[in-house]
């Protein structure tokens, strides 16, 4: 009897122990598509030093903070240009947009510092506005940024979606997507490549399962939905850094419960292990 308390002991330890890589095991299978190659820096030209992410809003470059970080560990020089102040964003009547906007940009401020983004180029389009502006105008700003930033390798939303469907995700998208194609290769245009953040074909059914925001404007129709990924770039050891940048946005807690379901549930080192991967397409 004794043998037996004894066994069912050291069975229940063990089962304890080997919960979490359980959970963890289960949770990579839901989430990724294992034929989708995996890389650990996005690029590995040493003659390409130069990073331009090309975003409409603050917080928008938590979508690829780990891939920056790995970056800038292996010695790439990144910039940010965050094209508006995110003052559209719902606040449910406590703060005008001024108020928002300026609260936003301290925000960016303190998030780029956590991620040792080197510089960061924070403007001031009109927030949900940039259909307005114009797709033409927003090609001219992308392609200024380029000219006085000379980067070697570009990164912005795809051009279908923009991620979960918000238009200024797409147009931004859509605009640097237009102007690398249009120009790659000319003498005066310095980069060479250009990712787009996009989903594993699992996350995206598991974000229409979770996110309120993909439910109400991930297209239904496949064809139109987010690009393939070419290969996905692991960033679960830059994790603690992500979640510090992203809690630096104190004001979008909200949006994060959405982009990161249950990250404030599930212990880091866990959590880590499962969304700690982010997707890209390259556009050639």
């Amino acid at each position: 009897m004794k043998r037996l308390l004894k066994w069912g002991i050291a069975g229940l330890i063990s089962l304890i122990l080997l919960f979490p890589f359980i959970l963890i095991f289960i949770g990579n299978q839901l989430l990724h598509d294992r034929d989708i190659p995996e890389k650990d820096l996005l690029i590995s030209n040493q003659a390409s030093k130069t990073v331009l992410a090309f975003f409409p809003h603050p917080d928008d470059e938590i979508t690829v903070a780990g891939t920056l970080i790995s970056l800038i560990e292996a010695g790439y020089q990144v910039h940010l240009v965050c094209l508006t102040k995110g003052e559209a964003a719902d606040t449910e009547g406590k703060l005008t947009r001024e108020e928002l906007g300026a609260i936003r940009e301290k925000e960016m401020q303190d998030a780029v510092s956590s991620l040792g983004i080197q510089h960061l180029h924070h403007l001031d389009y009109p927030d949900s506005g940039l259909e307005d502006l114009g797709l033409d105008s927003l090609k001219r700003i992308a392609l200024n940024w380029i000219t006085q930033i000379e980067p070697d390798i570009l990164l912005s939303y795809d051009s279908k979606v923009g991620l979960y469907g918000h238009s200024d995700h797409r147009l931004s998208g859509l605009a640097m997507e237009e102007v690398f194609l249009e120009n790659k290769g000319q003498g005066d245009f310095s980069p060479t490549q250009l990712f787009q953040v996009t989903l594993s074909p699992k996350q995206i059914q598991f974000a229409l399962k979770v996110s309120s925001g993909f439910q109400r404007n991930y297209p239904r129709d496949p064809k139109k939905g987010l690009p393939t990924p070419d290969f996905s770039i692991d960033t679960h050891l830059y994790f603690h850094q992500v979640l510090d940048a992203m809690h630096a946005h104190q004001s979008q807690q909200k949006v994060f419960q959405d982009l990161m379901p249950y990250h404030d549930q599930i212990p880091t080192w866990i959590y880590s292990r499962v969304f700690g991967r982010e997707y890209f397409h390259e556009v050639k």
